[in-house]
């Protein structure tokens, strides 16, 4: 099969305004979470691999996918491997992707439905500041792991919650928020903070809501959590726990759809700039949706709820086709662009690992400013700024499950496809897409067969250029 197909992407660097901010208990971005920073902006100000690269290697792992992937300083990849056993904490050479180091985890839960959608105990984890692996366990731990001579990994601090969360719900994810409290979601809708200093845990239970991705903080205090039914903003109350600043019911058709761990929002929040949050709802044609990030919104005090959510909403774009657009991932997200993946149609058991066939594609979406209204004859109020969600490009190629990213430095999205063929031969490609227009620059094979299905894990690029994909055989690694 042909290795390459296209022609070697030129750099044409991207405006994506202000980074987002490092969070003080992390580290740096955009090496610390899977999503890359606390904004979950799936963006890089360093380069990806051009397409002029040496064909991709491999590392295997009995069988295990090494999906969140960060950095530590040395440049070394701190992973976690998760199995249909357990998972298991390791660290990568960066590139002969020898295992330094590893630490099994607890064992996965047995009977909690599909395992390859259940990101919880280990799919997502973060860096902290101190080059630390913060993890979520089955057995409903928070383990702060160090690394050691060696080298080695240590737990230096674990974090029992087993007499907090009912037996059988996975830790979903954790992350610190900007005063370093650390926060944690479960599957069954817990919300809660953990004092690093003295252990006090304070939860809260959404009344018949689930949690399946990750979320997002931001350097104001706010903590932002998708659940199945709504998108919430949480700040620390005067005790340290979970306070809902602000609740926003999405659009929601109530269907799960093919390609989704549940029926809601498949999306991780992607916090844009300084003000705007950004999801995708579960109505049908699906919608990418902004709103607004601030607590209180002034001119709306004396309002309704119904007109406060809707004053709270700057603007929403349907994306994909009625019937046939879902998504399970995060937006890619700048100040002012997103771009969201179509995942309709992927799924996959025990019995069935190739993920089947796919709805095409890929969408950017831009945020623009409205044009302002003319004002009343002798009325001189200014009148805010409005805006609108419109559709920029959108692609044909058929991304299953990938989180993609986006190189600014580079002007290219990352991505991880899956084309039909009519040889039905089952290839994966490393795939990547003009951000500016949305054409397809090159694809770089990375295998074939099921092995080589990333099942949702996301492309990472690393701080040499190199971009890796976790799949079900391991770990895929395209040079720079």
């Amino acid at each position: 099969m042909p290795q390459f197909e296209g022609s070697t992407a030129v750099p044409n660097p991207v405006d994506g305004g202000p980074a987002p901010p490092r969070n003080p208990f992390m580290a740096p971005n955009p090496r610390n979470n899977i999503h890359d920073d606390p904004y979950m902006s799936d963006t890089y100000r360093l380069p990806g691999p051009l397409g002029d690269g040496a064909e991709p290697s491999m590392f295997n792992t009995p069988p295990r996918e090494c999906g969140s992937i960060t950095f530590d300083s040395a440049g070394r990849i701190v992973t976690v491997c998760v199995g249909l056993d357990r998972p298991v904490l390791a660290l990568l050479d960066p590139h002969t992707l020898q295992t330094l180091a590893a630490m099994p985890l607890a064992p996965r839960n047995t009977g909690g439905g599909n395992p390859f959608t259940d990101f919880s105990g280990g799919g997502y984890f973060y860096l902290d500041d101190h080059d630390r692996a913060v993890v979520p366990t089955t057995d409903r731990r928070v383990l702060v792991v160090s690394i050691t001579g060696g080298p080695a990994f240590q737990v230096t601090v674990d974090y029992d919650l087993s007499g907090r969360i009912p037996a059988g719900e996975g830790i979903v994810s954790t992350l610190p928020d900007w005063h370093g409290l650390l926060w944690f979601v479960t599957r069954n809708g817990m919300v809660g903070s953990i004092d690093r200093g003295s252990g006090a845990v304070k939860t809260m239970r959404l009344s018949g809501e689930g949690i399946s991705n990750s979320f997002a903080v931001d350097e104001a205090g706010g903590v932002y959590i998708v659940s199945d039914k709504a998108l919430y903003r949480f700040d620390a109350g005067p005790n340290g726990g979970p306070q809902v600043s602000w609740r926003v019911v999405y659009p929601n058709s109530g269907i799960h759809k093919p390609g989704q761990s549940d029926a809601g929002s498949g999306t991780t929040p992607t916090l844009m700039g300084k003000k705007w949050v950004a999801i995708t709802d579960n109505a049908d044609p699906m919608d990418v949706v902004v709103y607004r990030r601030a607590i209180r919104l002034k001119r709306h005090k004396k309002r309704d709820k119904k007109r406060k959510a809707k004053a709270r909403r700057v603007c929403s774009a349907a994306v994909f086709a009625k019937g046939a657009g879902s998504t399970d991932n995060s937006l890619i997200g700048t100040n002012r662009s997103l771009v969201v993946e179509n995942n309709y149609g992927y799924q996959i058991s025990s019995g069935d690992l190739s993920g089947g066939e796919t709805v095409p594609g890929l969408t950017r979406i831009d945020i623009v400013k409205k044009k302002p209204r003319k004002a009343k004859k002798g009325k001189k109020r200014k009148r805010p700024a409005k805006f609108r969600c419109r559709t920029a490009w959108a692609s044909d190629e058929r991304a299953p499950s990938v989180v993609p990213k986006l190189s600014l430095s580079n002007g290219l999205v990352y991505t991880y496809t899956h084309p039909p063929r009519a040889d039905d031969i089952d290839a994966w490609y490393l795939t990547t897409l003009d951000f500016r227009t949305g054409r397809t620059v090159y694809r770089r094979l990375a295998g074939t067969g099921f092995g080589f299905n990333n099942n949702y894990a996301p492309v990472t690029l690393g701080p040499d250029g190199t971009a890796y994909v976790g799949v079900l055989g391991g770990l895929v690694a395209f040079p720079g």
